[in-house]
């Protein structure tokens, strides 16, 4: 399982779709999957935590969206796994130990309440300006609860304290989208081969 990670409007959801077509060329069988996933908790999240006004207690955040990820990987991740396939996840486990572990949150207390589901095989981190991203935000416009600048930087920084640590491998998102998917293609072909895949 590999999962692509980032600030909102960092390119992970059109790298993971390129990520999921060019391993298909590649003749692997890959799929996309999304957290929030689409599953009635997930749906739950979308309609009534992200379009706020203002955010609730990080807490009930971090058990929604834990709660809607282990749905997720019983509902339908185990089962690709188990059929062999590659799944390509639109956010993970990441997303909530850096937008509620920015919220204030203990980053332990979060990897508790998610232990429940399996660490991903290799996770990759969008890094991207946040003067970009607040450009891209704008020129959505209708935001998340999430999205405000201050969230942003603090998101980033529990991201890149990830990337310290090994977890996420870092790569520039902010430059054209075939060169970014070009890195990102380069990094899960060496990871597999090490997996023997």
């Amino acid at each position: 399982m590999i999962c692509i990670e980032g600030l909102d409007r960092s390119g992970k959801t059109t790298q993971s779709h390129l990520l999921v077509k060019n391993l298909k060329n590649k003749g692997f069988e890959a799929v996309y999957t999304t957290e929030p996933s689409n599953g009635e908790i997930g749906r739950f999240i979308r309609r009534y935590v992200l379009r706020r006004r203002r955010r609730i207690p990080a807490h009930i955040e971090a058990l929604l969206f834990a709660a809607d990820r282990v749905d997720h990987v019983e509902r339908e991740i185990k089962t690709m796994l188990n059929e062999g396939k590659i799944v390509v996840s639109d956010r993970y486990i990441y997303s909530s130990l850096a937008y509620q572990g920015a919220a204030g949150l203990d980053i332990e207390w979060i990897r508790e309440v998610n232990k429940m589901v399996p660490e991903p095989d290799l996770a990759i981190y969008l890094e991207v300006p946040i003067e970009v991203i607040m450009e891209r935000l704008k020129r959505k416009g209708r935001k998340s609860v999430m999205e405000s600048p201050e969230i942003q930087k603090k998101v980033r920084e529990v991201y890149m304290k990830l990337v310290r640590e090994g977890k996420l491998i870092m790569v520039d998102g902010n430059r054209p989208i075939i060169e970014v998917s070009r890195d990102i293609q380069k990094i899960v072909i060496d990871r597999l081969k090490r997996l023997g895949n």
